[in-house]
């Protein structure tokens, strides 16, 4: 979910000895409704309008409950399934405290527990007005599964910590047997991971760890191709903070918006750190599954034209949430006689100079590779295809990853006050921050609308996260091209204006033309559904269904990081910071199926 801010105190700083009391006093009331697993008790700790998202610490599911009597039955029914038990506030964690969350006071904790699979740990939240040493109500709370029972990260590192040192001089060193161990010569890989970007490796990561046997591939030469051979000028749009990955923060002393060659070169960093098996220049051909054996086979292909066939139980596809470029039908465009290219391969306005070119789209892809141009001396017009959502880098597009910003807890602590905030809570702050930016950006609004741009603020005005998570898409961060839209450095077209493409450019209604050498088709990705369908047939993509936007049911990404309808199927995608909240989880599961815990599928 997107990030809050981090909690601000109000009235005074500290929690009182009463607050505490409170805190303690519907602890002892949850554990005992627990123990009872009495749905009218569970059911009258928590407000009407409360929320509980569980991240598979006691239903196995990435989901969200609202309302006390839905609350109430599901916990009782997980009580009885996973018998929870030892709610209690976690010492080792940030203290309980108070904060400001989706416009409302609150006194929050973070709370540890136990079930008969694992460590979890939690966050319950009251409305600060509301706390009653007779019977306080919980107005949100998260569960999230932690570690399995005897499979801990450090208990699995334990167990295979080599000796310190070794008699047999003739065996493999270090770095043979990591190149003997990545080759598969003798063994399948336990989850094939299709894609190497960050979400793929926090992933791989995450499940070396857990003691599962994952192999990456990738169909570029080289690790970090996938942000190394991206427009010449691109960086990150939101700061270093949120964008860690995990278990190897990024150096303290990177600036607060990393270049795309620095994230290119810190994921090689990562994989051999992190010792994760990579093959690049290889593609996923294609997959078949066998249901009687649980296992795919996956057909592989590299870049000499050898063909290899694995046979892993889990297939994870991290090729992003857009990975394949769109190519819309666009009437008359094979009208023009000079270069197309998708934003996807643009390398730089470089070759450029001189020249004329039109950009059809106003999202981030956009107006970056508009600027760039611009800044090689050519001569650019954007097409606007369709109203778009824009903010000033700073400081307002900072301001939704606010829970991650300043001195305040870890990184471990923010990620999960973060994943705390449900869909519905989200949206309400998201409102009242986007009306702060609408204010803070007004001078550049206004100049953008006077030229002719068309905004938009999101669904119900809730600003680009939201949007993000919806459709991949449909905003941009100002770095500059809004300042050289508005001066008229950079010309703008509305896409209804045009009525044809033409040999040399586009002619316009009004009876006007513009000349173009190069057209960039910033036009956007398609979705994840498209690749499965292709990669592995209509029957499967039909049991997957919708994947990323929100499930109304669920109140969560659609497929996302969580089992699917086809056994052994698995997507990751997303920010930074999502990914490394959300891989966690994903391995988690992984390993529950592997141990036999739950069923591969939903």
């Amino acid at each position: 979910m997107s990030a809050l801010p981090a909690a601000s105190a109000t009235h005074r700083d500290e929690p009182s000895r009463a607050d505490l009391a409170c805190l303690e006093h519907w602890l002892a009331r949850f554990n005992a409704a627990l123990q009872s697993a009495d749905a009218g008790q569970l059911e009258g700790l928590f407000e009407p309008d409360s929320h509980w998202r569980d991240l598979l610490g006691l239903t196995w599911q990435i989901e969200t409950i609202s309302s006390a009597s839905h609350i109430g039955e599901r916990l009782a029914q997980s009580a009885v399934s996973l018998r929870p038990n030892g709610v209690s506030i976690d010492p080792d964690r940030c203290p309980p405290r108070f904060g400001v969350r989706a416009t409302e006071p609150v006194f929050e904790a973070f709370l540890r527990f136990q079930t008969e699979v694992g460590q979890c740990a939690g966050l319950v939240r009251f409305r600060r007005d509301r706390l009653n040493p007779e019977g306080s109500r919980a107005w949100s709370l998260l569960t999230s599964l932690e570690s399995l029972q005897g499979h801990e990260e450090e208990t699995l590192q334990a167990r295979h910590e080599p000796s310190p040192f070794d008699r047999n001089s003739d065996g493999p060193n270090w770095q043979e047997a990591r190149e003997l161990d990545a080759a598969y010569t003798d063994r399948n890989p336990t989850v094939l991971i299709v894609g190497g970007g960050h979400a793929g490796l926090t992933l791989a990561a995450r499940l070396k760890r857990l003691g599962v046997d994952a192999l990456v591939i990738d169909s570029r030469q080289r690790v970090g191709d996938n942000w190394r051979l991206r427009y010449h000028n691109l960086k990150l749009h939101n700061q270093k903070y949120s964008n860690h990955l995990p278990y190897l923060p990024f150096p303290k002393t990177w600036p607060k918006y990393v270049s795309k060659d620095q994230i290119a070169n810190w994921l090689e960093i990562y994989v051999e750190a992190m010792e994760i098996n990579f093959w690049t220049a290889t593609t996923l051909e294609g997959a078949d599954y066998d249901a009687t054996t649980h296992t795919w086979r996956a057909r592989l292909r590299d870049a000499h034209g050898g063909e290899r066939v694995l046979s892993p139980r889990h297939l994870v596809m991290a090729t992003s949430v857009s990975g394949t470029p769109n190519l819309p039908h666009i009437p008359t465009l094979d009208a023009f006689k000079g270069t197309v290219s998708h934003s996807s391969r643009f390398a730089g306005g470089a070759a450029w100079r001189g020249r004329r070119a039109l950009v059809l789209g106003t999202g981030t892809s956009a107006h970056d590779i508009a600027q760039d141009l611009h800044s090689h001396g050519v001569q650019v017009t954007m097409v606007q295809r369709s109203p778009t959502l824009v903010v000033n880098v700073e400081p307002s597009a900072q301001l939704y990853d606010g829970v991650y910003l300043g001195e305040g807890p870890s990184l471990e602590d923010r990620d999960f006050i973060n994943a705390s905030m449900t869909l519905d809570l989200v949206k309400v702050h998201h409102k009242a921050l986007t009306d702060q930016v609408r204010e803070l950006d007004k001078p550049m609004l206004d100049g953008l609308e006077k030229a002719g741009f068309r905004l938009d603020f999101g669904e119900g005005g809730t600003g680009w996260p939201l949007k993000y998570r919806q459709r991949g898409g449909g905003y941009y961060f100002n770095v500059g091209c809004s300042e050289l839209i508005i001066d008229g450095k950079v010309g703008l077209i509305q896409s209804d204006a045009i009525d044809h493409f033409t040999a040399a450019g586009i002619a316009l209604k009004d009876g006007g033309e513009h000349t173009a050498d190069l057209v960039v088709l910033a036009t956007g990705y398609k979705g994840m559904e498209h690749v499965v369908g292709s990669m592995f047939g209509d029957a499967v993509a039909q049991r997957v269904g919708p994947i990323w936007g929100f499930d109304p049911a669920t109140q969560e990404l659609r497929n996302m990081w969580t089992r699917t309808g086809q056994p052994g199927l698995w997507f990751t995608a997303g920010a930074f910071s999502q990914c490394r909240i959300y891989s966690k989880y994903l391995a988690l599961q992984i390993k529950a199926v592997e141990l036999g815990l739950i069923e591969p599928s939903q």
